[in-house]
C-alpha cells in the first residue's frame, strides 16, 4: 500500500507507524493542487442547489432529544457549524474552502448530513459520522486502547468496610451511576479486532472516542494546497470565521433525561451527582467524568479533589494553631508589656519619617501587637514545620494515586510517540532533517538556528516582562514611602470624628491596606496583558505535540504569575524594614524616600494583610470570571434568540447556544490552584489560615468547575493525558522553595528567634537581671536608645506632642549601643547573637525537614502494588495475544509448503 511522505514524516516524525490505505488518511496530497471542489479524483456529487454546502440536507424531523442523523441509525459523531453568506468576493473564498473540507472529509470515508437551523436561517449545522472501518482505522492510528478480556484479578477489600454503612451516603448513588466493569485492554489492532471484546459494534467505541477521532480528522482536513503552502484543519478555519463552531454533542439536557431509550443520560447523571449545589458533599464520579469528558478532565478534576481532601487535615492543624494564638493572646508578656501604661505607655517612640513625622507612645500598637501574637507563637513554628511535612506527603501520594488512574485510564503507556503533531505544526514541514533515533529523512518545520531563534525570543521576553513586575514593585514600594508620610501627617487629624476606629487606623496600617489594593489590582492587570503574550510567543515557538504546547505556555505563564503574585510578599517578608539604618542615620531608596520600617511588632502582621487581600481577592475575581461571565453569556444569547414556545429546537442546535471551551482548556484552573498551593506552603508560616482558606474556597471550586462545564459550555473535545503535565515538577519545586521560605519568615520576618534568644541567654546572668529564665523585660532590652540631640536637619522632627516634656532620648526598634558608648550606635552583643541563632535555624530546620522529605519519598513507593501486579497481567496477555497470532500467520503459510513437500515426496 502506498502512504504518502507527508504522513510518514509529519504524522510520525519518522516513527515507525503501522501503514494504512491513502484513501483513509488525511494527507496533503488527498486534494491534488488546483483541483476544484467538485472535480476531485474518485468523488462524484453534486452541489444541492441550497446551502452551498457539499453534503446532503435534511429536514429537522422534530426529535429534539436524537444524537443521529434523520435515519436514526447513523451518530452524529461531530458537529460544524457556519453561516450562509452572500456571494461576495470574500464569501465566495470561505464557500470554496468549505466544499473543499466537505470534500476532503467524504474523501476521508466520513459521513456528512447538513440542517438548517430552527432559530436562525442563516445558520447551516452540518453533522458528522464515522463509519465502523474508519473508527477501525483511526483507533489503531491514535493507539486507543480498548478491552481484550474482564479484569480477573481479585481487588483487595478495604479494611473499612465495616463503615460502609456510613461512608455511602457521601459517594453518588450506585443505582444512578453504576460501578463499571473492569478490562484488560491493549492498543487497537484492526487486524487482530477477533482478540478484542466487541459485544456491540455500536458500543465498542465510547462517543469519547468517537469524538476524539473526529476531530483528529477534522483538524487535519485540506482545503487550500499551493506548493509548500499548505491550508488545512478546522481550528484556522474557526479563527478565520468560515466555520463559526466546531463541537461534539452533549447527549442530552442537564436537567432533563432524554426521551431517546438508547441514550445514556450520561451529562444529566453528571449534574444531578456532582454539579448540582446538593451534592456538595459527596465524593466525585471520577470513572463516569473521565468517560464523558475524556482523561484530561477527569485527572484534573481527580487532583483537584485529592487537593482538597488532603488540605482537609493541614486546615485542622492551622486552626487549632490561630485558636491557640487567638487564646493566648492576652497572655503574653509582651504583649502585656506594649499594652501596659506604665510601660508601653512610657516608652517614647523616635519619629518614623523625616520632619512631618512626630514621636510617639509604644502602648499606641497595643491592639495590633495583640493581633500579632495570635499569628506570631510557638504553634506557628510547629505548624510550619508540619506543613513542610505534609506537602511531601501530599505529593507522594498522589504520585500513587495518579499511578493507579493512570491504570484504570489505560494512559500507562500513552507515551510521546503515540501523540501525534499538532496541525499547526504539521503544516510549517519545509525543511528537511535526519532522525537522530531511525536515521531517516524527515521534515521539520524550523532549522537547529531557526529553533535557536525563536526560543530565544522567548525567553527575552519573558525575562522582560518579569523585570516589568519587579519595576511595578518598586513602584508600589515608592507608594508605600510617600503615602506613610503623607498618612503619618494627616491621618490623626482626619479621624477625629471617628473616634472608635481612630486606635485601629494606624499609618503603618492604612499604607498597608492601600498598598495591597493597588498592587492586586497592578496584578491582574499585568496578567491580562502578559497572558496575551505568552501564547504568542508559544505559538510562535511552534512546539511539535499538544503536550509539548501546554508545556511550554505553562512554564512561560508560572513564572511570570510566580514573579507576579509572590513579589510583593517576598518584599515585605525579607526586605521591608530590615535595612533603615538608625534615627540619626537613616537610609534612603533613591536618595529620595526614607526606607519604611516595621511595625514595632514586625512586619509579619502586614504579610498576613497582603497574603489576605491577594487570596480573598483573587478568589472572587476567578468567581465572577467563571461563573457570572458565562451565565451572562448564555442568558443574554437566548434572549438575542428566542423562539416561539411551539418551535423544538435539535440537540446540535441546544448546544450551540452554550459557550465554547477556550483553546487552553482547563489551563488557567491548573494554574488558579497552583498560584494557590503556592500561598499556602510558601507563606504559611505567616498566615496558619491560609489552608482553611484554600479548602473553603476548593469546595466552591469543585462544583463550580463541574456546574459551569456541564451546564453552560459546550462538551469539550476528549483529550488524552497520563498525568497533570508540566504541574508536577512545578509542584515538587514549590514545595523545596517552601521549606526556606517558611524558615526564613520565622527567622527574619517574626520575632520568634529574638524572644527565645531573649528567654535563654539575655533574661538572666551575665546579660540579664532575672534569677530565672522569662519574657519580663523583653520590650524594653529590644528597643534601643537615641539621642534626640543627633538628628540630622534633615530628619529632625518640626513638631512636638503636648505630653513629650523634656526627653532627650527617644527609641527605636534595633540592637544598637546606647549614646555615650563607646561603640555607640553600632550593632551590639545581642545583635550579633540573635543573627547566629536565625542563621542555626535556618540551617537546622532546613536538613532536618530535607531529610524528612527524603525519607518518605523513599519510603512511600509511587505505584502501589496491586497495581503493579495488574500492568504485569494487562502485558502478559497481550504478548500472548500477539503471540498466538503470530503463530496462527506463520502456521498459515506454512501449510502450502507442507503440502507441496508431501506431494512431492509421493
Amino acid at each position: 500500500m502506498h502512504v504518502s511522505h507527508v504522513f510518514n514524516t509529519c504524522f510520525f516524525g519518522g516513527w515507525g507507524g503501522a501503514v494504512y490505505s491513502q484513501e483513509f488518511l488525511p494527507t496533503y496530497e488527498t486534494i491534488p493542487e488546483g483541483a476544484s471542489a467538485v472535480e476531485l479524483p474518485d468523488i462524484t456529487v453534486e452541489l444541492p442547489d441550497i446551502a452551498c454546502c457539499f453534503c446532503p440536507q435534511a429536514e429537522f424531523n422534530g426529535k429534539s432529544d436524537s444524537l443521529f442523523f434523520n435515519d436514526g441509525v447513523r451518530r452524529i459523531d461531530f458537529v460544524l457549524v457556519y453561516e450562509d453568506e452572500d456571494m461576495k468576493e470574500i464569501d465566495k473564498n470561505r464557500t470554496f474552502q468549505k466544499r473543499k473540507v466537505s470534500a476532503s472529509l467524504m474523501k476521508m470515508g466520513m459521513e456528512l448530513e447538513a440542517a438548517r437551523s430552527v432559530v436562525d436561517e442563516k445558520l447551516l449545522f452540518v453533522k458528522v459520522h464515522m463509519p465502523w472501518d474508519v473508527l477501525c482505522t483511526y483507533a489503531e492510528v491514535l493507539h486507543i486502547k480498548l478491552p481484550i478480556q474482564p479484569n480477573d484479578l481479585c481487588t483487595t477489600s478495604s479494611p473499612f468496610n465495616f463503615l460502609s454503612c456510613i461512608t455511602k451516603h457521601f459517594y453518588p448513588s450506585e443505582d444512578l451511576i453504576a460501578k463499571e466493569t473492569e478490562y484488560f485492554t491493549a492498543p487497537f489492532e484492526k487486524d487482530r479486532l477477533e482478540y478484542f471484546y466487541v459485544k456491540d459494534r455500536d458500543l465498542f467505541f465510547t462517543p469519547s472516542m468517537r469524538s476524539r477521532m473526529a476531530y483528529y480528522i477534522l483538524s487535519r482536513a485540506p482545503y487550500e494546497v499551493r506548493g509548500n503552502i499548505k491550508k488545512f484543519g478546522v481550528t484556522k478555519l474557526l479563527d478565520g470565521g468560515v466555520y463559526k463552531a466546531a463541537y461534539p454533542l452533549h447527549d442530552c439536557r442537564f436537567n432533563v433525561r432524554s426521551k431517546e431509550d438508547e441514550c445514556p443520560n450520561e451529562r444529566y447523571l453528571l449534574y444531578n451527582e456532582w454539579a448540582h449545589p446538593k451534592s456538595f458533599y459527596k465524593m466525585q464520579p471520577l470513572d463516569l467524568i473521565r468517560k464523558y469528558y475524556g482523561e484530561k478532565i477527569g485527572i484534573y478534576f481527580a487532583w483537584l479533589g485529592f487537593y482538597t481532601a488532603m488540605l482537609a487535615l493541614a486546615a485542622i492543624v492551622g486552626l487549632g494553631c490561630f485558636i491557640y494564638g487567638y487564646t493566648t493572646q492576652e497572655t503574653s508578656t509582651w504583649s502585656k508589656e506594649v499594652c501596659d501604661p506604665l510601660i508601653g505607655g512610657n516608652i517614647v517612640m523616635c519619629p518614623q519619617c523625616d520632619k512631618e513625622c512626630t514621636y510617639w507612645r509604644l502602648n499606641s500598637t497595643c491592639e495590633s501587637s495583640k493581633k500579632l501574637c495570635i499569628f506570631d507563637n510557638y504553634g506557628t513554628l510547629v505548624f510550619a514545620v508540619f506543613m513542610a511535612i505534609w506537602v511531601t506527603v501530599f505529593l507522594e501520594f498522589w504520585k500513587r494515586y495518579q499511578a493507579e488512574l493512570e491504570y484504570e485510564w489505560d494512559t500507562v503507556e500513552f507515551l510521546e510517540q503515540e501523540e501525534q503533531p499538532r496541525p499547526e505544526y504539521e503544516a510549517k514541514c519545509n525543511h528537511e532533517r535526519i532522525n537522530p533515533v531511525t536515521r531517516a529523512k524527515e521534515k521539520v518545520p524550523y532549522t537547529a538556528c531557526g529553533r535557536c531563534i525563536r526560543v530565544s525570543l522567548g525567553i527575552g521576553t519573558v525575562l522582560f516582562w518579569i523585570v516589568l513586575i519587579l519595576a511595578s514593585v518598586v513602584a508600589i514600594i515608592v507608594y508605600r514611602l510617600a503615602v506613610f508620610f503623607s498618612f503619618s501627617t494627616r491621618l490623626q487629624s482626619d479621624l477625629k470624628e471617628l473616634e472608635p476606629f481612630k486606635e485601629y487606623v494606624t499609618a503603618q496600617m492604612a499604607t498597608s491596606v492601600t498598598a495591597s489594593i493597588i498592587s492586586f489590582v497592578v496584578i491582574m492587570v499585568l496578567n491580562i496583558l502578559y497572558e496575551r503574550v505568552a501564547i504568542w510567543i508559544t505559538d510562535f515557538e511552534l512546539p511539535r505535540t499538544k503536550t509539548d504546547y501546554e508545556n511550554s505556555l505553562t512554564l512561560k505563564m508560572f513564572l511570570f504569575q510566580f514573579v507576579n503574585y509572590y513579589s510583593s510578599c517576598f518584599y515585605i517578608a525579607f526586605a521591608k524594614g530590615k535595612v533603615v539604618g538608625y534615627p540619626g542615620q537613616p537610609v534612603y531608596l533613591l536618595g529620595k524616600y526614607r526606607n519604611e520600617e516595621c511595625d514595632p511588632g514586625g512586619c509579619l502582621i502586614e504579610l498576613t494583610t497582603q497574603l489576605t487581600v491577594i487570596m480573598g481577592g483573587k478568589a472572587i475575581w476567578n468567581n465572577i470570571q467563571e461563573v457570572l461571565l458565562p451565565w451572562m453569556k448564555n442568558l443574554i444569547f437566548r434572549y438575542c434568540t428566542r423562539v416561539g414556545s411551539e418551535k423544538v429546537i435539535p440537540r446540535w442546535e441546544q448546544d450551540y447556544q452554550l459557550q465554547p471551551i477556550g483553546k487552553l482548556g482547563l489551563f488557567y484552573e491548573y494554574l488558579e490552584m497552583v498560584i494557590q498551593f503556592g500561598f499556602v506552603t510558601l507563606f504559611v508560616a505567616s498566615f496558619p489560615l491560609a489552608p482553611v482558606l484554600a479548602l473553603v474556597n476548593n469546595l466552591f471550586e469543585i462544583r463550580v468547575d463541574a456546574w459551569k462545564i456541564v451546564t453552560q459550555f459546550r462538551r469539550m473535545v476528549p483529550e488524552k493525558a497520563q498525568d497533570i503535565g508540566a504541574w508536577q515538577p512545578i509542584l515538587q519545586g514549590v514545595a523545596i522553595l517552601a521549606v526556606a521560605s517558611n524558615a526564613m519568615i520565622i527567622a527574619f520576618t517574626s520575632d520568634m528567634i529574638p524572644r527565645l534568644v531573649y528567654y535563654w541567654s539575655f533574661s538572666v546572668y551575665p546579660y540579664g537581671d532575672h534569677s530565672s529564665h522569662t519574657m519580663q523585660g523583653y520590650i524594653n532590652n529590644t528597643l534601643s536608645v537615641f539621642d534626640i540631640q543627633d538628628f540630622s536637619n534633615k530628619s529632625r522632627p518640626l513638631q512636638t506632642p503636648y505630653w513629650f516634656n523634656n526627653s532627650t532620648t527617644c527609641r527605636y526598634r534595633d540592637f544598637r549601643y546606647p549614646p555615650g558608648h563607646h561603640r555607640q550606635y553600632e550593632y551590639s552583643i545581642y545583635y550579633w547573637h540573635v543573627i547566629a541563632a536565625k542563621m542555626a535555624f535556618i540551617i537546622v530546620v532546613e536538613h532536618i525537614v530535607y531529610l524528612t522529605k527524603f525519607v518518605l519519598s523513599y519510603v512511600i513507593p509511587d505505584v502501589p502494588y496491586t497495581v503493579r501486579e495488574q500492568i504485569k497481567r494487562e502485558k502478559y496477555l497481550s504478548q500472548v495475544i500477539l503471540h498466538e497470532t503470530n503463530l496462527k500467520l506463520v502456521t498459515k503459510r506454512l501449510k502450502p509448503t507442507m503440502n507441496d513437500n508431501n506431494t512431492f515426496l509421493l
